[in-house]
């Protein structure tokens, strides 16, 4: 069964022949070969493209391992391109294996080999590059230079829930759904797999073997243990504030293992780089600035991060702001913690200054929204409680509670938008009721 994902797809179709190098890139199993070698192949199939004018290379097949070498792979694509009347699409497959891990790991002026053979790709005017990439090192602001403002990222991320659901809804209700994905997540192929035993099996397997391992051999990680213990307190703690001094604190302290914050910071860029984790920055609202630390960090894959606990924690309000986060980074949106400053008496009738949060501001162009993901909201005093934080911002723009439990869209008195996280995550204009 094939899972449509019209959204990456129209992003392909719209980037075509826009002489620059598209650059898919995501997690590990995210779906990003498929998008490319299936789909968007069978979209350009369907236009006329000839099979023979498409040439794909997966270079993370072992039968194509020569072709990392930079000019091996340079001479066989133009042996490749043999009419210049005809046009040509290239597909590369984890482009970042055609780099050496001495080169990923010493500095970016090694990447000018690889940069050099697609920007030598682009000047031909009958060729059409697309790559996909695991590694956001790619896309770093020092390495795009090389391509001079010639590449266009399409981040490709696990499966929406709605993208879930349409692949569900034949043998499951929405809420048992909903269930199986904050258990599971949404990498495709665990998504396919009926069995609850190999979903299990199968996402321990891609955390141990495919992800950890990836990023220690890449990066020559010699301390395993400090890795995975940080990735266990990160997973235990998901969306919980953070920074890297506080974390090399309970590491020295609570757990009597010698870290500095610089190695846990140098640690967090490397499951950041890997796409595994994604962090946001505290915004303040009313003070239209940012503040430096604590993080909040986010899984990109929630089956990911509980198989990485071995299933044993199952916090849904966590679990639910997890999933509203990746949904808002789905749809574009950049997206921070906001901090909201009062001034409020205490029962000794004292004025003093509180911060209040804010779940997500969202930004894109010039549309906000502010956002608060609550589990319930049983009473009005529990309301008040939650909301209150999205009162205390006088500006225009939107304010939005997502609750857990089943609830038509509604307005409060406060013109505070109220809807269940089913109507959000499955209405594509939810934020735009």
């Amino acid at each position: 069964m094939e899972i449509k994902r019209d959204q990456y797809l129209n992003k392909l179709i719209a980037s075509q022949n826009n002489r620059m190098i598209k650059i898919i890139t995501g997690i590990r199993r995210c779906g990003k070969s498929y998008l490319l070698f299936k789909i968007f192949k069978n979209y350009l199939i369907s236009q006329g493209i000839k099979k023979e004018n498409i040439i794909t290379l997966a270079l993370d097949d072992e039968k194509n391992s020569r072709y990392r070498d930079c000019k091996v792979l340079y001479e066989y694509l133009r042996e490749k391109i043999k009419d210049k009347r005809k046009k040509y699409f290239i597909f590369l497959d984890e482009i970042q294996l055609a780099i050496t891990k001495e080169e990923l790991n010493k500095n970016y002026d090694k990447y000018v080999k690889l940069y050099g053979v697609l920007n030598g790709l682009l000047h031909l005017d009958n060729v059409d590059v697309y790559v996909t990439g695991s590694n956001s090192k790619l896309l770093s602001k020092d390495v795009l230079t090389e391509f001079r403002g010639r590449g266009d990222e399409i981040r490709v991320y696990p499966l929406s829930f709605a993208e879930f659901y349409s692949a569900k809804k034949k043998k499951f209700d929405v809420y048992k759904a909903w269930d199986e994905y904050c258990l599971y997540g949404g990498l495709p192929d665990v998504t396919l797999q009926e069995n609850i035993e190999k979903k299990s099996d199968y996402l321990k397997y891609q955390a141990t073997n495919i992800y950890l391992n990836d990023i220690i051999e890449r990066y020559r990680i010699k301390n395993k243990d400090i890795l995975e213990t940080l990735i266990e307190i990160i997973s235990s703690n998901v969306g919980s504030l953070t920074n890297p001094v506080r974390l090399a604190n309970t590491f020295n302290t609570e757990l009597k293992i010698s870290v500095t914050d610089k190695t846990i910071s140098t640690y967090l860029d490397h499951l950041e780089d890997a796409f595994l984790i994604q962090k946001t920055k505290r915004y303040d609202v009313k003070g239209n600035r940012y503040i430096g630390t604590p993080l909040k960090y986010y899984y990109t894959d929630i089956g990911i991060r509980n198989s990485l606990i071995n299933f044993r924690q199952d916090e849904q309000d966590h679990i639910m702001e997890n999933v509203i986060y990746n949904e808002l980074k789905i749809r574009g949106y950049s997206v921070d913690v906001g901090i909201v400053e009062i001034n409020e008496k205490n029962k000794k009738n004292i004025s003093q200054r509180k911060q209040l949060e804010v779940d997500f501001v969202c930004n894109k162009a010039s549309k906000r929204f502010y956002i608060q993901a609550v589990f319930a909201l049983p009473t009005r005093e529990k309301t008040e409680q939650e909301t209150k934080s999205l009162v205390n911002i006088k500006d225009s723009f939107k304010k939005i509670v997502v609750t857990k439990m089943p609830s038509p869209v509604w307005r409060n008195n406060d013109g505070i938008l109220i809807m269940d996280i089913q109507e959000f995550l499955l209405n594509p204009n939810s934020l735009d009721l």
